[in-house]
């Protein structure tokens, strides 16, 4: 018997949950050594943040002296979803009626808060919702790696991008130090995003902001503080309220553009995709920017143009999937709001 998309999308969920646990339990069982205190790059990197930062020496020998070197972080940051998983797989993760529904519960648990910042800000409540469903599963899947690990583990064992993650790990120290915690004990995912939204340390330092006035920049525990720096971080990289994100496109027969290498960059427009052969529909001016996306779907490619929402949302993880998901999810949020607001 062929099985429905409502079980298809149960099955994928299931699958999904199973990998995860199977893949936290393997992970945990990975080896992990304690940095060596004297290896250069790592006495630079304190001397760094005594000479330049003003830290206490004692104090930074004493965190380090604790933080582990794990296989298991190294891993995860080579095969992220993103990257080893097609669209039509991709999306069945986050598109499941679980998800959506969660989605819809949560919206009305906070939805006078979330209707607050969208009307401020022009980033619509359920974007914002979605960001959070996709990145955390609405604040129930934050990660279990202490970040100082994480984030030392990448910056001084993981060369491909040792420099990005030197960068990260100084940013959570000064973080913590801002914010007054305590470095050891933050905790997120293997590459050392924090809270229900995942902000790496240098987006928390840079997009968060105080939501309700107490004075703090919380995005650990406080949905005002959360929904607030989310919507911040979309006005800073340019969302443009009441504008579309994404819509489905068609490709002419003797299109001359053929499929799209899927770059994240708005050289194109409305008016050049269509001379290209790009068939879409939108109120957008012919001078609007615009990218083509083509994905793998189950049925074959999906083509999708993106408009600067798009591009807004692949700002927050540079991927077409990742955006396109939190969309799509965010558009079923939507759908099920209004359901229930019009049922008797």
């Amino acid at each position: 018997m062929i099985p429905t998309l409502y079980g298809r999308q149960r099955a994928a969920e299931a699958l999904a949950a199973l990998i995860a646990t199977t893949s936290a339990l393997l992970l945990g069982t990975m080896p992990a050594f304690g940095l060596d205190l004297e290896r250069p790059e790592l006495r630079e990197f304190m001397a760094e943040l005594r000479t330049n930062d003003g830290f206490d020496a004692q104090y930074l020998e004493t965190v380090f002296a604790g933080v582990e070197s794990k296989q298991g972080i190294i891993d995860a940051m080579t095969r992220p979803a993103e990257k080893v998983k097609p669209w039509f797989e991709y999306r069945a993760i986050f598109l499941t009626p679980r998800r959506i529904s969660s989605g819809i519960d949560f919206f009305r648990e906070h939805e006078t808060h979330l209707r607050q910042i969208a009307a401020k800000t022009g980033v619509p409540p359920e974007i914002i919702t979605a960001i959070i469903g996709v990145e955390t599963f609405y604040g129930t899947r934050t990660g279990g790696y202490r970040a100082v690990d994480a984030l030392a583990t990448l910056a001084f064992d993981y060369p491909p991008r040792s420099k990005f993650f030197r960068s990260e790990l100084r940013q959570l120290f000064l973080l913590a130090r801002d914010e007054q915690l305590d470095v050891s004990q933050l905790t997120g995912s293997y590459a050392g995003a924090l809270g229900p939204p995942q902000f790496i340390p240098s987006s928390y330092r840079n997009f968060a902001v105080d939501g309700n006035d107490d004075g703090r920049r919380d995005l650990l525990s406080d949905w005002d503080d959360i929904f607030a720096s989310v919507a911040n971080y979309f006005v800073v990289h340019n969302w443009q309220p009441a504008q579309p994100v994404a819509v489905r496109a068609q490709l002419k027969a003797d299109t001359s553009r053929g499929d799209a290498v899927n770059e994240l960059v708005m050289r194109d427009t409305v008016e050049s995709l269509r001379r290209q052969g790009v068939e879409f529909s939108t109120d957008l001016p012919a001078k609007a920017p615009a990218m083509l996306i083509t994905l793998a779907g189950e049925e074959g490619p999906e083509h999708w143009v993106g408009f600067q929402n798009f591009y807004t949302i692949t700002r927050y993880n540079r991927s077409p999937m990742y955006a396109l998901a939190v969309f799509q999810l965010s558009e079923a949020i939507a759908a099920g709001i209004r359901k229930t607001d019009a049922a008797p």
